[in-house]
């Protein structure tokens, strides 16, 4: 089984977007994936038409109140299964951080899947932050997966996440941990500043960076406010 955060600490960039496209191309594919919303604003529960339901977020897990397991719902996508975020997640920061293993505590409750090799993959959709929610998913996590939007500050977003990485593995929580992929995502090829962002990226980043642009395109912005990912909205155009 394999971990992945995907992760930016700036918020519209594309992170649940991918996230969840990504959850659903992978289950049609007969891969069994459980998406972990770690975001309190459920923006990935909501996206696979999911309702918010009080209790069921892995809110409780994190504090050692309530079995993982539980909280594992299926989603309409055969193989796609989630656990999905409520609002008790925004206090989950502030609770977390005053226990002794504040950092590893999301590492510890997924290692029993690791074991049992319920899932092929686990997809930690994290909040736009800083903070210890985020950087849990890196603790428990493989790699990182990183949305970068084809935008001016783009590079000066990626330092801020490779210097979290760094302070993950110094740490000890995670030596592992590495940037496995960076998607560059909302291209417009009608400016050239796009173009421009995503060539500064690759020159520092290289084969870490996909070949693949995601556009900025109307249909994908759209979907999840059908609850739907972009292969059942548009699959013509995914």
């Amino acid at each position: 089984m394999r971990i992945v955060a995907i992760a930016n600490q700036k918020g519209g960039v594309g992170k649940t977007t991918t996230a969840v496209n990504l959850g659903v191309a992978l289950a049609e594919k007969k891969l069994r994936v459980l998406l972990i919303d770690l975001d309190p604003q459920a923006n990935a529960t909501s996206a696979l038409g999911m309702q918010e339901v009080e209790g069921e977020s892995i809110y409780g897990p994190l504090l050692g109140g309530a079995s993982l397991a539980n909280k594992i719902l299926p989603t309409r996508v055969d193989n796609l299964f989630i656990i999905p975020a409520d609002l008790d997640l925004a206090g989950a920061e502030v609770e977390i951080a005053r226990m002794p293993d504040h950092l590893t505590r999301l590492a510890r409750i997924l290692s029993t899947f690791r074991l049992d090799e319920t899932f092929d993959l686990v997809l930690l959709d994290c909040p736009p932050s800083l903070g210890i929610l985020m950087t849990n998913a890196l603790a428990a996590a493989d790699e990182i997966l990183t949305p970068i939007q084809c935008e001016y500050f783009a590079l000066e977003g990626l330092v801020k996440i490779v210097r979290v990485v760094e302070q993950v593995r110094d740490s000890g929580a995670n030596d592992q941990i590495e940037i496995g992929g960076i998607v560059m995502t909302m291209f417009d090829s009608r400016t050239n500043l796009s173009g421009q962002v995503v060539d500064e990226v690759r020159q520092h980043f290289g084969r870490r960076v996909y070949n693949t642009v995601i556009p900025r395109t109307v249909r994908l912005s759209e979907a999840p406010s059908f609850g739907k990912s972009i292969l059942e909205y548009d699959p013509s155009g995914a």
